[in-house]
């Protein structure tokens, strides 16, 4: 295990634990992999995407944000980011005619810039969240000021993430590049709301079906319903 300093592509430097040759993502071993079949059928459609909505109750979360003087957004990715890592089918790619499967995967979400236009920035997933949230501050504030829509192109181990924070929508299918089809995810929320003792936001999911089915967005949803209620256990204790 050797430290090292990193600097992204969007200049920002960090310093990382790396251990070296564990970085490349598992290949799967599609011959004895029980999916194969379901694989080869849905890579094969034409819009090979299922997406799901349903509400969410973010009323923790926003009591402990406001508590810890912290950003909800930024609270709120890491938990999504967080929940999706527990479930390994959201962190498999398609690579060519074949399947890989990251040891983590990171959010790269969408912020409103200072010309009015969005800009993505990624941000780096790691266990702890007072480190996620000091190094997303950084990377946000950067992305606002610079001139380039883009922040790490080419990279699979990510999960594309957006807000629509003006409208408590009930579906949403995201824009996919289809030749190659891309596999990466997609998660959005909209405008929250209080439903009787809740206070409900929209939480959307998009995936490629020949790598993640209903079950598995079942178990992200069910994950981040149980962080959602715990935000202690989600970001730690506040200090």
């Amino acid at each position: 295990m050797s430290s090292v300093s990193l600097c992204g592509a969007d200049g920002i430097p960090y310093r990382c634990e790396v251990e070296w040759g564990m970085n490349e993502p598992r290949r799967i071993d599609l011959g004895s992999w029980p999916r194969r079949e379901a694989f080869e059928l849905f890579r094969g459609f034409g819009f090979p995407y299922f997406n799901l909505t349903a509400d969410v109750d973010v009323g923790p979360l926003r009591e402990a944000v406001r508590a810890r003087g912290t950003s909800f957004t930024v609270a709120l990715v890491y938990v999504l980011a967080r929940a999706a890592n527990e479930v390994p089918e959201l962190r498999q790619r398609m690579r060519g005619e074949g399947v890989v499967e990251h040891a983590a995967v990171h959010p790269s979400i969408t912020v409103l810039a200072d010309d009015g236009t969005f800009r993505f920035v990624t941000l780096r997933y790691e266990n702890g969240f007072g480190h996620f949230a000091a190094d997303a501050k950084l990377r946000i504030e950067r992305a606002r000021r610079v001139a380039s829509l883009w922040s790490e192109p080419d990279r699979d181990d990510l999960l594309f993430m957006t807000a629509i924070p003006w409208v408590a929508f009930t579906g949403m299918v995201h824009p996919v590049p289809l030749d190659p089809p891309d596999s990466v995810p997609r998660i959005a929320w909209g405008k929250y709301r209080d439903v009787g003792r809740r206070l409900a936001m929209p939480l959307n999911v998009q995936a490629h079906h020949a790598l993640v089915d209903g079950v598995h967005v079942g178990r992200f949803f069910g994950c981040v319903e149980r962080l959602l209620a715990s935000p202690d256990e989600a970001l730690g204790a506040a200090a």
